[in-house]
């Protein structure tokens, strides 16, 4: 079993805390869920962990924007604190709202200087929640598997990644931090609504840092567990567990090597 110690920050209206602890505790990971007040109390608590999740919901009622507040936290109470356990080897995963406040912080930008990504409103004006389709990117995360594809449920209404300019998009890309894309079933591009389901651009539906260590995505792997989780599970061949379950593995298995 991983000797991977992860750590979920919950904080008033997070609601996917439960399916991440449990996701990664099936993936062999010593899991504790502690409130984001407890961490900004005593920093220190962070030195015990190699992996760091922020999990889905609408923390804060997403109040101001998506994301918006639990950032603004951790960027002035932590911000210092989460630079150094990435540079230390430590690893950190965004799910949704965690994605949407991991762009907030900075995290994904340590090297560009100055913020060039954001999550909008879906460009469809809804809130889209149903299943759509991933490929995992040649990148700069080290647990990913590049070509593969596999389903995971969204449940969003602000999704959406605008970059600033062009030159901010091939940074990403020269860079290798464009981790994943929404494609269609069969791992060609998606070509717009409604396979990708926000118009992200480029199709982009995950993004990590330039160590590979950081990443965030709009889709809830955490929710594809079992081979029951799938809508139309009946109609795919024989699975042993969700894909869900091999991406929340692959990251505790890449932790375990992280110095803690």
């Amino acid at each position: 079993m991983s000797a991977t110690r992860a750590l979920v920050l919950r904080a008033a209206g997070i609601n996917c805390d439960g399916e991440t602890v449990r996701a990664l505790e099936l993936a062999g990971a010593r899991t504790d869920l502690v409130h984001l007040e407890r961490v900004l109390e005593d920093p220190a608590r962070l030195d015990a962990f190699s992996l760091l999740v922020l999990p889905g919901g609408f923390s804060y009622g997403d109040d101001v924007a998506a994301g918006r507040i639990f950032g603004f936290e951790l960027r002035h109470g932590l911000a210092r604190e989460l630079r150094a356990f990435v540079a230390r080897g430590g690893f950190v995963l965004g799910v949704c709202n965690g994605f949407q406040v991991l762009v907030d912080t900075g995290l994904l930008e340590v090297d560009a200087g100055a913020r060039t990504i954001a999550l909008a409103n879906n460009k469809s004006a809804r809130f889209e929640c149903r299943w759509i389709t991933l490929r995992a990117e040649k990148s700069a995360c080290p647990w990913l598997v590049a070509g593969e594809v596999f389903p995971a449920p969204i449940a969003h209404g602000e999704g959406r990644l605008m970059v600033r300019d062009a030159a901010a998009l091939a940074r990403l890309e020269r860079n290798g931090q464009v981790a994943l894309r929404y494609v269609r079933e069969d791992g060609t591009s998606a070509r717009g609504f409604p396979d990708n389901p926000n118009d992200s651009v480029a199709d982009i539906a995950g993004l990590c840092d330039s160590t590979g260590r950081v990443l965030g995505l709009m889709p809830h792997p955490e929710r594809n567990l079992s081979p029951w989780n799938h809508p139309h599970w009946t109609r795919l061949p024989a699975r042993a567990e969700g894909e869900g379950l091999s991406f929340y593995r692959r990251l505790v298995d890449a932790a375990s090597l992280a110095p803690v």
